[in-house]
């Protein structure tokens, strides 16, 4: 029997997120998983929305060769969010740590 390997979520924080987006040599993913009227109050430029309760379904607008970096308000619906994408072949996976806080 052949296992995959799990992937890891790590943890980030604001710098690492800043040093992602200004780092254009790498394509990644940057996902913001709160409810659209979250999103809409309060959004980090460059994060697109897709809500947690979607995600599954919504799993084609993601590319697996890419890294995601997800937020949410505080840090655990985006780290429960990495163990969805995780559970589907998603292997490079970040979550900004306190979320939106740090922001």
């Amino acid at each position: 029997m052949i296992f995959s390997k799990r992937a890891k979520i790590e943890q980030i924080n604001r710098a690492k997120v800043e040093a992602f987006m200004k780092d254009k040599s790498v394509k990644r993913q940057f996902i913001d998983v709160r409810s659209p009227m979250e999103f809409n109050s309060n959004k980090v430029k460059g994060f697109k929305n897709i809500p947690l309760d979607s995600l599954k379904t919504r799993l084609n607008e993601l590319d697996q060769e890419q890294a995601v970096i997800l937020i949410c308000a505080s840090g655990s619906r985006s780290f429960f969010a990495g163990r969805v994408l995780a559970k589907a072949g998603f292997t490079e996976l970040y979550n900004v740590q306190r979320g939106m806080m740090e922001f």
